[in-house]
């Protein structure tokens, strides 16, 4: 899974590098986007094994997120869940973040609160699934730059 992992993200910088230079200017997200989409549906008959999700500011400086099936259908989402424990983030992010189940308490969350919020999506994660790791990496992509955190999971 990591040297498909390794071989599309190769690919995707190679093609990134190209329309810079034919274009003097970087890959917007919403293009990166549709050729992640476009380089998933050339190998749909031999699909790459990843799970992907893309992430990056929009035009406006808005964040984007997308995910994407094994063959590159894609769709801009509030956020995206992968992976073997998807079932329970779902719910809590669900609740926490759409506030499908309490419509009444919607709010804007603080990037501080969102933050919290993952760390908290995948301890409980974490704590039920066998198959999730003993840590996460955790992105925060503003305007100002990309901002990384090391999460510790468990200890056991």
């Amino acid at each position: 899974m990591q040297a498909e992992r390794h071989t599309l993200h190769k690919v995707l910088k190679a093609k990134a590098t190209m329309f810079e230079n034919t274009h003097r200017k970087q890959m917007s997200a919403h293009s990166m986007a549709q050729c992640l989409s476009n380089t998933l549906y050339h190998k749909r008959f031999f699909p790459y094994y990843t799970f992907n999700v893309l992430a990056g500011l929009d035009e406006k400086g808005a964040g984007s997120v997308w995910g994407y099936d094994a063959i590159g259908s894609y769709e801009r989402v509030p956020y995206v869940v992968n992976g073997s424990g998807s079932a329970l983030a779902t719910s809590i992010l669900d609740n926490q973040v759409l506030f499908k189940t309490q419509p009444q308490n919607k709010r804007d969350l603080t990037l501080e609160e969102t933050v919290n919020l993952v760390k908290d999506v995948f301890t409980c994660i974490s704590e039920r699934d066998i198959y999730t790791g003993d840590s996460c990496e955790i992105y925060v992509i503003t305007k100002d730059g990309i901002k990384h955190e090391d999460f510790v999971l468990k200890k056991d």
